[in-house]
């Protein structure tokens, strides 16, 4: 047992990511079921989705599963009800300043996570009450840090700055990686593209394709004006770094990301005008499999890099 397994009681160190599109209660109860935390992706949820995914997951599984919450959504309140009355038990919150629910969480009895990208941050959600914080590098998928801080350097400096509990995220879809940040001081690891690439995985199945057709180099860290993301590169982003050549305003960069175009893209599967975001690491992932191969896999590939290490 680490500090992680026994914080959310659950078999191993993996939690999956909350990512939108991709997370709703298969797969959330799929990890949980095989050993992990599941998340629910509330971030893609209107709040009456929200509550039904929260309870077809309990019905899924009776092991712990959580909630991540991007808290710069205007309807934040009538969220934070929701997981109040559904009586869930974890939040990982993110996107916003952990003063704001932490202390409110907790009062209900929740462990509250915060997502962070910086050292600063982790102090800040150290300060805030958080019982953990996900430390995440800048090679994740989705909304990410502007700072660029990798997560091979951002782990060993968040863990000289902190106390409570660290999971590292932002470039680990194997076993091995998941030894080498542990190594490097996390107790536990967040993974997200390995999970959007699943069976259970709520996205279209020609995303969960393109994910597993990327090669090395085949995403970008984009428009870091209004909220940095990771996309792969397709027409969308071919449009978009045109348009920056042109030194746009922050209108002008609203105005070609329109709405809904991260649904168009992973959950309706337009791989071309859609946002299509996955981390660095897609280009190791090359099969979509059940949720419990993928950690058992991970999991073997793990026990295999521990025993191999004496050699070195």
């Amino acid at each position: 047992m680490n500090t992680i397994t026994q914080l959310f009681k659950i078999q191993y160190p993996i939690i999956q990511g909350g990512m939108i599109w991709n997370s709703g209660y298969k797969l959330a109860a799929a990890v949980s079921n095989a050993g992990g935390l599941g998340l629910i992706g509330a971030g893609s949820m209107y709040p009456d989705v929200l509550r039904s995914h929260i309870q077809k997951c309990k019905k899924a599984t009776a092991k712990p599963f959580g909630v991540n919450v991007p808290m710069l959504y205007p309807n934040i309140q009538e969220i934070m009800d929701i997981l109040v009355e559904e009586e869930v038990k974890i939040v990982f919150t993110s996107a916003g300043n952990p003063k704001t629910w932490t202390s409110f969480l907790k009062e209900q009895g929740m462990t509250v996570v915060h997502v962070v990208s910086s050292s600063k941050f982790a102090l800040k959600a150290q300060e805030a009450g958080v019982d953990a914080v996900v430390a995440e590098g800048f090679e994740a998928g989705g909304h990410n840090g502007r700072e660029e801080t990798t997560t091979l350097t951002l782990i060993p400096m968040v863990k000289a700055q902190i106390n409570i509990p660290l999971i590292a995220a932002g470039g680990v879809a194997t076993g091995r990686g998941m030894l080498a940040v542990m190594v490097l001081g996390a107790d536990g690891v967040q993974m997200g593209s390995r999970f959007a690439a699943s069976d259970e995985s709520s996205s279209h199945a020609d995303f969960k394709n393109a994910i597993i057709e990327m090669e090395e180099g085949g995403t970008h860290l984009t428009l870091k004006e209004l909220a940095p993301v990771r996309l792969i590169k397709n027409k969308f982003y071919n449009d978009l770094q045109e348009l920056y050549m042109k030194s746009p305003t922050k209108e002008d960069l609203v105005a070609l990301l329109g709405r809904a175009r991260a649904k168009r893209g992973m959950f309706e599967g337009d791989l071309v005008e859609g946002e299509l975001e996955i981390g660095q690491i897609a280009g190791l992932i090359n099969e979509i499999k059940p949720v419990k191969e993928i950690i058992e896999e991970i999991i073997n590939e793990f026990e295999q890099a521990k025993r191999e290490l004496p050699e070195f």
